[in-house]
């Protein structure tokens, strides 16, 4: 046997570095991946979210309760709106469009004059008990803040009651367990996981494998040969659906309030998005392993970003908006508003539209890109 050898070494080496070279995709996905990873964690993440979309219904606005609204929107975590009637408060928790709404009772300034202690009736959103935590606790800091800032003859009147009590009614999760908010999302993202990754490996595998030449020479449309690569896993996610609704309702004890048959029909688009994605990744990858990197770098961001590890309402501005593009953010949304609120259709339409929409696109640029590749 040889001796060892620095000079073979070095070819070795040097052979192995131009390999690297002849990838660039890799080498920027290497080098994009844990700069992403800084961005979201550095500056996306936040466990204790501010600026939370609150609505107002007030009978007779007074003084008095200005001043509770104002130290509302003072305590930064209150986004705060008045509304019109308690039909568009109702909408508002429904369609996640609010997650707090502050009922302040009529003759509220009466009431506190004469030291009754008025409630203050506040109904949160439980379905994401992160987000609502913060905010919650801080209210009865709020109420020793009013009652020193009470005039002196109101003062005397509530000396020995508090001037008016917070009342917190937790919809649709009472104990705030975290387990229901979780397993829903739980399923969005096991189903963008999964079709993620198989899809994307559809037709790299075809081309490493020799038998792409067979397909381009068939007589067959490049979306009938979409259609036919995505279908097996449509049955695929549905089966992973049922088995965590399964298990999930035998044995965590989730309730499920809404339409089984529309919580069914709303995933499949889902999964198309999440199938037309990985398409698109495999028109556009030169072998497996680009494309599995490339569903890598995406299934971070669709995870972090859309409401199921943090608070989506404890984000920047900017994150916000990235999470809004993503199908993961408004299929986690459908799901936990059709399973913990009973939503139908009409509640959960205006989440649709994204989840349609990126399919489209994805579809398009698949399609478009796979007719490169028959050119």
């Amino acid at each position: 046997m040889t001796a060892f050898s620095l000079r073979r070494l070095r070819a070795l080496l040097r052979k192995e570095w131009l390999q690297v070279k002849r990838d660039p995709m890799t080498l920027r996905l290497i080098v994009a991946l844990p700069v992403m990873q800084l961005l979201i964690f550095g500056y996306a993440i936040n466990s204790n979210p501010h600026d939370l979309p609150t609505g107002v219904l007030m009978a007779q606005p007074s003084t008095y309760e200005r001043t509770v609204v104002a130290a509302l929107r003072n305590s930064g975590y209150y986004r705060v709106r008045t509304l019109s009637s308690e039909r568009e408060a109702e909408e508002g928790i429904a369609q996640g469009k609010l997650l707090f709404v502050v009922n302040v009772p009529p003759g509220f300034d009466r009431r506190v004059d004469r030291g009754e202690s008025p409630a203050i009736l506040i109904d949160t959103d439980g379905t994401d008990p992160t987000a609502i935590g913060y905010a919650t606790a801080a209210l009865g800091g709020l109420t020793d803040v009013l009652a020193r800032d009470l005039p002196p003859v109101r003062r005397a009147a509530t000396a020995t009651t508090a001037p008016f009590r917070f009342v917190v009614h937790t919809r649709y999760n009472p104990e705030q367990l975290t387990v229901l908010n979780v397993v829903p999302g739980l399923i969005c993202v096991v189903l963008m996981m999964s079709t993620l990754m198989l899809t994307t490996l559809a037709i790299t595998r075809e081309r490493e494998r020799g038998t792409m030449e067979n397909l381009l020479a068939m007589p067959v449309r490049p979306i009938e040969v979409m259609l036919a690569k995505i279908a097996p896993y449509v049955g695929i996610g549905y089966l992973q659906v049922l088995i965590i609704l399964l298990v999930a309702v035998g044995l965590l004890h989730l309730p499920i309030h809404g339409s089984i048959v529309l919580l069914f029909a709303v995933l499949g688009l889902f999964i198309a998005s999440n199938l037309a994605l990985g398409i698109t990744y495999s028109t556009l990858a030169a072998n497996q392993m680009q494309a599995q990197q490339m569903a890598q770098f995406t299934m971070l961001p669709f995870m972090l970003l859309s409401g199921f590890v943090f608070p989506f309402q404890g984000m920047p501005r900017w994150a916000r908006v990235v999470g809004e593009i993503m199908p993961t953010t408004h299929a986690m949304r459908i799901v936990r508003g059709v399973l913990l609120k009973g939503n139908g259709l009409a509640e959960i339409l205006p989440e649709l539209w994204p989840i349609a929409l990126f399919t489209g696109c994805t579809v398009v640029i698949a399609v478009r890109f796979y007719r490169e590749t028959l050119d």
